[in-house]
This record gives structure tokens, C-alpha cells and sequence, in this order.
């Protein structure tokens, strides 16, 4: 995508053709998405091939633990996202600027602590989770040596998400290239002592991802300032650093909720695992590798409901109320295109797709496919909701999101793990995940056609003046029609693999 420049030229997710302008910034964004899974599907490739099922369970548990300490903060990147967004899309580069300064100089601090406190914690942790003795020792090493790789990867991912705020999705995506590339070829050398490196086991598998993204942090921040672009901080804006308080009372404001909302999702997979744990490593492996292939089933959906986020968030911020619709019904036809051939191609070709984790001949692979008929389907509906999540967020409404993932993941997955299982086994587990995506979808949609996450309250930051800018509320919208509502237009009475808006 073009980046907005600095003289005040109309960026292009404000001013292109919607359907164009969004595929083409989705596209870069799914491919960041995609090769931000290649590194754990790499660890999971190498670690499961040269080290066994055994050594693969212990980075399932070590990889969930990760998940749940870093999501909260995570939450806060994606306020970061929209207010950039909006920033941008009333030509305030410097609010945009003050949002970043304010975003790294909270968050990085907070994960060097975080990261030494995690490589002392790191056997409780393990041990909340219920993690067989059989692997707690391997899961304790590449846990402890995955806590030292947090600050480059949260400062990573936050100026990542910052990038894509302000319409740029190309920078991102070069990056997470190279971490990916270093991750290939740092990963055999430190789980096996190649040349000169230590033989580290499967901490190798963690040390090699940890270099991978300091070395693609540090080339991303030499090419952010030797390349000039919008978003670098020089001279007195490096005093943005230092977090400014309006800044960071909106981004705790919507922050905090979509930190919530993560932690909701990640505690929830926790209790599924603990369950999981306990019918033996062939069901831990093997839903190990099932979850590594839906993270490709859902990248679709994941860059979808981003990019629309992104583009919503710049047009609220322009006032041009009447593209962001067009923008969500896009958005959902996308998703169901792209999701649902992805769905179909895994049914194809699932017992190969986990042999590349588990080795062709493991007794885990025919329990990976019955979880992966039972359950893949599932994320169409997944799709759905993701875009329909990122308009909504796009406004600031982050509080009905969480209660809505709050319901699904809770009284509706856990429910059904827990109070089917007698009746249908371990069955039960694999189907809670359907369950949970369909009802979040049906909530979702009653949310965002009732419509009043449309007069959430201004989210300018210091420093924004001058009448181009546009509150972002109701009043900034044109007149609508009630008898008219904007909304994507899908069917929702078909069957249920045809997820509806």
C-alpha cells in the first residue's frame, strides 16, 4: 500500500476503490500473518522431526503460556492501532507519533520485566497448567529461553501493528520475512551445536527464534530511520517516549478491554488443555499439530478483520462514515471466499499437512484428522465475526466484543467441553470449538447491526487541531437513514458451514 506522506496527501485506504483497496492491503497483512506462524510451525517442524512427540507436546504447553502473559499487553497494540488510524486519517501525524512514542516506551519496559520475571517463574507456570511430568522439564527450557525473546518481540509487533495503522502493510510484511528466514536457518544449528553453536535441545528451538526477531528488530529500526518513514521519532519527539498521559489514559480506556478480551481467549485454550493433558501425549501431540494448521486457517480472517480495522479506523477518523460499511461487507465476502477454500483444502490433504509435524508413521496423526473433521469448519464463522470486530473497534467499542468472547469461550466452549464430555467422549472437546466461533458470529452480528457502537466518544489524542479533524462520534457521520441499516450483506438461515453477518 502507498503510505500517506507528510504533506497531507489523502491516503489511499480513505480515497481507493474499497473492494481493491482493502484486498491489497489485507494481502501484505496475510502474508505477515502467515509467515508470523511459519516461525512457530517451523519450531514445531524441527523440534517434532529431530527431538520427537514428547519434546513437540512441551512447546504446545510452553507456547500457550507465552500466548496468555503476552495477550493482555497485546491489546494495547491494537489500541494503538486504531488510534494511529485515526490519527491518520485526519492528517495529525504528530498525535500519530505522540501514540507510538507513548506505546513503546509503556509496554517494552513492562516485558524486559515481565521476561526476567518468567525465567524464574517459568515451573509454576508450567505447572498451573497441569503439564505432564513426562515433559515438564523440556517444557521448563524452551519456556525459560522463549521469556528472553519477549522485548523484540512485543517492540516488534507493536511498530508492526503502528505500520499498519498508518496504511503501510509492505514494511511489516519484509521483516517478519527476514525473522522468518533467520528462524529456518538458526533452528537446526542451535537444537543440533552445528559448527561452532551449542547443542541446545529444544532450547535451541527458542534461542534460534529469540535472535531471529532482535536481528529483525534492530534491521526494521535502521530501515524505518534511514527510509524516513511517518511514524520514526527524531530531535524533541523522542520526548514522546516518555508516555503522555492523554495518551494513555485512551489507550488504557480501549486497551484494557481488548487485553481482557485475549485473556478471556487464552485462558479458555488453557483449560481446554488442561483437558487435553490428560487423555495422553499421542491427543497432546496430536492437537499440537492440529493447532498448528489452524493458524493458517485462520490467517484470512485474522488479516481480514485487521485490515478492516485499519481502513474503517482511517475513514471514522476522515468522516467519510459512508465507506466503512462497504468496507465490513467486503471484508466478510473476502473472508468467506479465502476461509472457506482454505477449510476445503485441508480436508483434502490433512494427513499429510500433520505428517510434516508429527512424522508420517505417528500413531497421533488419525486423532489429529477426527479433530480437524469436528472441528476446522468452524472458523469460516471465525471470519466473520473478525471483520465484523474490527469495524466496531474501529469506532473504540471494545467493551461489547468482550462480553460476547467472554459468553463464547466460557459458558459456551468450556460448557460444552464440560457437560457433553460424558455423552460424546472427547468429542465434546473438539466440537466446543465450532460452538463457541458460531455463537460469537451470531453475537457479533447482533452487535453490529443494532448499531450503537457508532456514537462511542472522540479519540483524539494532544495535539489535534484545526477543523479538518473530525470528532469520532455519531454527529461527525452523515445523515442516516434507520429504515436503511448499512450491513453486510450475507445470509444467516443457511446451513452452518455458511457463516453469516
Amino acid at each position: 500500500m502507498a503510505r500517506r506522506d507528510e504533506k497531507g496527501g489523502a491516503s489511499p485506504l480513505v480515497t481507493g476503490p474499497i473492494g481493491t483497496t482493502l484486498l491489497l492491503f489485507a494481502l501484505p497483512t496475510l502474508g505477515s500473518s502467515v509467515l508470523q506462524s511459519a516461525n512457530g510451525s517451523i519450531d514445531a517442524v524441527w523440534v517434532g522431526r529431530l527431538l520427537g512427540e514428547d519434546a513437540l507436546a512441551a512447546t504446545t504447553n510452553g507456547n500457550l503460556i507465552m500466548f496468555m502473559l503476552t495477550a493482555f499487553v497485546f491489546g494495547f497494540g491494537m489500541a494503538a492501532t486504531i488510534l494511529v488510524g485515526q490519527s491518520f486519517g485526519r492528517g495529525d501525524l504528530d498525535g500519530a507519533r505522540r501514540v507510538v512514542g507513548t506505546t513503546l516506551g509503556t509496554f517494552v519496559p513492562l516485558a524486559v520485566l515481565v521476561s526476567i520475571a518468567g525465567w524464574f517463574l517459568a515451573p509454576r507456570l508450567l505447572g498451573v497448567l497441569g503439564t505432564s511430568e513426562q515433559i515438564t522439564p523440556l517444557a521448563r527450557d524452551y519456556l525459560r529461553v522463549t521469556f528472553f525473546a519477549m522485548p523484540a518481540i512485543l517492540m516488534q509487533t507493536m511498530l508492526m501493528m503502528a505500520l499498519r495503522g498508518s496504511g503501510d502493510a509492505i514494511t511489516p510484511l519484509v521483516f517478519m520475512a527476514l525473522s522468518v528466514v533467520l528462524d529456518v536457518v538458526l533452528n537446526p544449528v542451535f537444537i543440533l551445536g552445528l559448527g561452532p553453536a551449542p547443542a541446545l535441545g529444544i532450547g535451541g528451538s527458542a534461542m534460534a527464534t529469540a535472535l531471529a526477531n532482535y536481528i529483525s528488530l534492530l534491521a526494521m529500526l535502521v530501515y524505518i530511520y534511514t527510509r524516513d518513514l511517518p511514524l520514526r521519532l527524531r530531535g524533541g519527539e523522542l520526548s514522546y517516549l516518555r508516555p503522555t498521559p492523554s495518551v494513555l489514559k485512551i489507550m488504557f480506556r480501549k486497551g484494557l478491554p481488548i487485553g481482557i478480551q485475549m485473556i478471556v481467549v487464552s485462558s479458555s485454550m488453557l483449560t481446554m488443555m488442561t483437558m487435553v493433558n490428560r487423555l495422553g501425549v499421542d491427543t497432546t501431540a496430536a492437537f499440537g499439530a492440529t493447532q498448528q494448521l489452524w493458524t493458517y486457517v485462520q490467517m484470512p480472517a485474522m488479516a481480514l478483520g485487521a485490515a478492516v480495522s485499519a481502513m474503517a479506523a482511517q475513514n471514522i477518523g476522515a468522516g467519510r462514515w459512508d465507506r466503512v460499511s462497504r468496507v465490513t461487507r467486503a471484508g466478510v465476502w473476502f473472508n468467506i471466499v479465502l476461509t472457506g477454500g482454505l477449510v476445503a483444502l485441508l480436508a483434502l490433504v490433512d494427513d499429510k499437512a500433520l505428517g510434516l509435524f508429527l512424522g508420517p508413521d505417528s500413531p497421533a496423526i488419525p486423532i489429529g484428522q477426527h479433530i480437524g473433521s469436528l472441528a476446522t469448519w468452524g472458523f469460516i464463522t471465525f471470519g466473520v465475526s473478525m471483520v465484523l470486530f474490527g469495524t466496531v473497534r474501529a469506532n473504540g467499542q471494545v467493551v461489547w466484543p468482550l462480553i460476547i468472547l467472554f459468553v463464547s469461550m466460557y459458558p459456551v466452549r468450556i460448557g460444552v467441553a464440560f457437560g457433553l464430555q460424558g455423552w460424546l467422549g472427547p468429542d465434546a472437546l473438539w466440537l466446543s470449538f465450532p460452538a463457541a466461533m458460531v455463537s460469537t458470529m451470531l453475537m457479533a452480528t447482533v452487535l453490529y447491526l443494532q448499531g450503537g457502537w457508532r456514537k462511542e466518544a472522540d479519540m483524539r489524542v494532544d495535539g489535534d487541531i484545526g477543523p479538518s479533524q473530525t470528532a469520532v462520534t455519531a454527529e461527525a457521520a452523515p445523515p442516516r437513514n434507520p429504515s436503511a441499516p448499512d450491513a453486510p450483506v450475507v445470509p444467516v438461515r443457511k446451513s452452518p458451514n455458511a457463516p453469516s453477518a
